[in-house]
């Protein structure tokens, strides 16, 4: 099979209908074998009842909780050569398919690809969102394809070769994504190193355009911050994840003065400014600086 569409969900049954309605919609694709699967991962709502409602879509329970196994879970139950997810909040403009799989066909050695992601809020976002963005998962990086080196696109979109996954990704991430019980992030970002580390190339196909669904809620204050948080706890792990082991006890003292640095001008600077984009950096940085702590910590529990 040419392609396997996977959308992760957890309590999804009020998003999803609308993405798979997307899927669903699809056009240019009569010469393209794929399939669709839904992976549920422990949703508590109605979210199977839902998926079932719509022939030809693969449902998949997924208990242990966290993206990361939903992801792994779908690599394992996929068919396609090339594994295309689709977030449960993110509906695919209708040449996403064909355009994912033209890209197949023009880099067939590449080892994953994104496209672009435009935000359509639910109410007119505050100020200052422009910068926070990326957080959200908001990718429009022009109109010409690249190679992604340091800055990579995030899981939502992301098509990814299913035999590199298999070949180069440890059977489990440090961080699985957010639970009930944790808020670490870039989950996404660290399968995607362990892919760029195996040599592949990751690219960026700006004719693929998926639209994010982004309710009044997540562009609140409190969950930005929250959200941020999550990210700058995960820093260190990110950070790791590009060194050899022989080289992260040399330069993780380096990244901690260079945070606290950052940090201490940061606080100088703007003081106790309540300017979204300025708090919300402040986080970032207060995050990333006790990551490493953090995620020792973390580990030690489990």
């Amino acid at each position: 099979m040419d392609l396997s569409v996977v959308i992760c969900t957890y309590n999804g049954a009020g998003r999803i209908g609308q993405v798979l309605d997307g899927v669903r919609s699809q056009v240019h694709t009569e010469s393209i074998t794929w399939e669709v699967l839904v992976i549920d991962n422990n949703s508590q709502d109605h979210t199977k009842q839902v998926v079932e409602a719509y022939p030809k879509v693969r449902y998949v329970f997924e208990a242990q909780q966290g993206t990361a196994f939903a992801r792994s879970r779908a690599v394992k139950e996929a068919q396609g050569q090339w594994i295309a997810f689709i977030d449960d909040d993110t509906v695919p403009d209708e040449n996403w398919v064909a355009q994912a799989y033209q890209f197949t066909q023009t880099h067939p050695e590449i080892g994953a690809f994104g496209g672009q992601i435009h935000p359509e809020y639910e109410v007119e976002p505050p100020s200052g969102i422009g910068k926070i963005a990326p957080y959200l998962a908001i990718v429009e990086r022009g109109s010409k394809p690249h190679r992604y080196d340091r800055v990579l696109p995030p899981g939502a979109g992301l098509v990814v070769r299913r035999q590199v996954w298999l070949d180069h990704m440890p059977e489990k991430l440090v961080l699985v994504g957010r639970t009930t019980a944790t808020m670490l992030a870039s989950e996404d970002i660290e399968a995607i190193l362990h892919i760029q580390n195996s040599g592949h190339e990751i690219w960026y196909n700006p004719e693929m355009h998926l639209y994010h669904q982004i309710p009044k809620w997540r562009t609140e204050k409190s969950y930005l911050l929250k959200l941020i948080k999550g990210v700058g706890l995960a820093r260190h792990q990110i950070r790791m994840t590009r060194w050899q082991a022989w080289q992260r006890p040399l330069i993780t003292p380096i990244y901690l003065l260079n945070d606290l640095r950052k940090l201490m001008t940061h606080w100088v600077k703007f003081g106790r400014s309540q300017n979204l984009e300025v708090v919300c950096e402040q986080q970032l940085l207060l995050s990333s600086l006790v990551s490493p702590f953090y995620l020792r910590r973390l580990n030690l529990k489990e």
